[in-house]
């Protein structure tokens, strides 16, 4: 019998990861396809079984064993329930109905490839009935974010056991400007005033329960250029810098070669060069238009949601940046990959302290041999070695970036090992209980 879309099945479905993400239509579909099955006292799946479905705990409890040792009962109100049960195939452990167990087996592709919701104005994703700083299920909301639309059901399952929360009151700075940033927040509940200075001028923004904010600086490695206080009591949902970048930033964004760039103001997409106008002036690539990242978030409305984005600046760190705040707004991004391979000077972290060197920089002007002295030969020798130069540059660029993705599947490496060693300190745990047991029996 299938399942309505309004029932107390479909609420409890909602609440599963990753269908706390699918977007309603999807939900609905998969609904109508699915059937509640009732197991009592006896075997949901045996170890070794192949099958491929993942199953969900609705009602009852689940006892999950290996050679009759008891790994963990899994009961309906846990926060284990939102998982599959034991989804590796084949199965590792045994998974035993504690009395009357209720369940739904879903189809592993589908959960995992659901079907891409279309970002429309006046519809997308499934309406929460109580707004995300009302909301008790604060995990729930989370995972309903267009960010975490995405993701994938590992990653979903990594970043909820990472998550942590914070309280501030009305008034604490949350981020001070040229502070390092080690996470990723998201409002939980209150607000926050964003204050900038951007190309001289100063600008305030306020950020709203669902609002995130300091991936800009997880992402460069920049040190903050605004400053963020709480106008309220505030509580924030907050994400550490590695989980962030292997479980969010890493799947969130795609790249594009440099092949793919002639001729794309034609193929109906846009070129948005992220760089200082001034930089943006001096070299750019044809048809490209310019949003310097430090003012991006106050022109989201410019970007067209139709259209491809590919996102440019001189080495590929801003644009990922500006990829990832144009993804979380609904908006196709990709990144042109290693940018324009160039290297400029971040006027950003200088203005202040050099403005002299800014001065400079902001003239622009292209240096010129026979301005000055010098013959044309020792002219076209520098201009060699600049070329040469430019060469390696680009070449360490590309090694930094292979260097990056490494350390980060290497960190990825680190949590599963870190993870895995966690459960068989618990499964030791529990055979010195029982072997404790065994002992005094003897």
């Amino acid at each position: 019998m299938a399942i309505h879309s309004n029932s107390e099945e479909s609420r409890i479905l909602r609440q599963l990861v990753p269908l706390a993400t699918f977007p309603s239509d999807a939900f609905k579909e998969l609904c109508a396809n699915l059937t509640v099955e009732q197991v009592q006292d006896a075997a949901i799946f045996k170890r070794g079984d192949t099958n491929t479905d993942l199953v969900y705990l609705l009602d009852g409890s689940v006892t999950l064993q290996a050679e009759g040792l008891v790994v963990e009962v899994v009961t309906s109100d846990s926060e284990s329930a939102k998982f599959a049960l034991a989804h590796q195939i084949p199965r590792k452990i045994d998974a035993i109905a504690n009395g009357v167990a209720r369940i739904v087996r879903l189809d592993a592709h589908t959960v995992n490839n659901p079907a891409p919701a279309v970002y429309q104005e006046d519809q997308g994703y499934t309406v929460i009935d109580e707004s995300f700083e009302e909301s008790d299920d604060w995990m729930t909301a989370v995972l309903r974010l267009p960010l975490f639309q995405s993701l994938p059901p590992a990653n979903l399952q990594k970043i909820l056991i990472s998550l942590k929360t914070s309280q501030y009151s009305a008034g604490d700075v949350v981020i001070a400007e040229g502070s390092d940033v080690n996470y990723f927040f998201i409002i939980q509940k209150g607000q926050c005033l964003l204050a900038r200075k951007a190309l001289d001028e100063e600008f305030e923004l306020r950020l709203s329960a669902g609002d995130s904010f300091g991936e800009e600086y997880l992402i460069t490695g920049r040190p903050a250029q605004e400053t963020i206080t709480a106008l309220s009591d505030i509580s924030l949902i907050q994400l550490e810098k590695k989980h962030f970048i292997t479980q969010i930033k890493t799947p969130s964004i795609q790249y594009v070669d440099h092949e793919a760039i002639p001729g794309v103001p034609g193929k109906g997409s846009v070129l948005l060069d992220v760089r200082l106008p001034h930089h943006f002036e001096n070299q750019n690539l044809d048809g490209s238009a310019n949003i310097p990242l430090m003012s991006l978030r106050l022109r989201l409305a410019e970007i067209p949601k139709d259209k491809q984005i590919i996102v440019v600046c001189a080495d590929g760190k801003a644009s990922e940046a500006a990829a990832f705040l144009l993804h979380k707004n609904k908006c196709n991004a990709v990144v042109l990959k290693d940018g324009m391979g160039i290297e400029e000077p971040d006027d950003e972290l200088t203005s202040q302290a050099c403005p002299e060197a800014q001065q400079t920089i902001v003239q622009g002007q292209p240096y010129n041999p026979s301005d000055e002295t010098m013959p044309a030969a020792s002219a076209e020798s520098i201009n060699g070695d600049l070329e040469s130069l430019r060469a390696e540059n680009a070449k360490l660029m590309l090694r930094n970036r292979e260097l990056e993705e490494k350390n980060a599947a290497l960190q990825a490496e680190k949590e599963r090992a870190e993870n895995q060693c966690q459960l068989l300190t618990q499964q030791m745990e529990r055979l010195k209980e029982i072997l404790g047991r065994l002992t005094k029996r003897q």
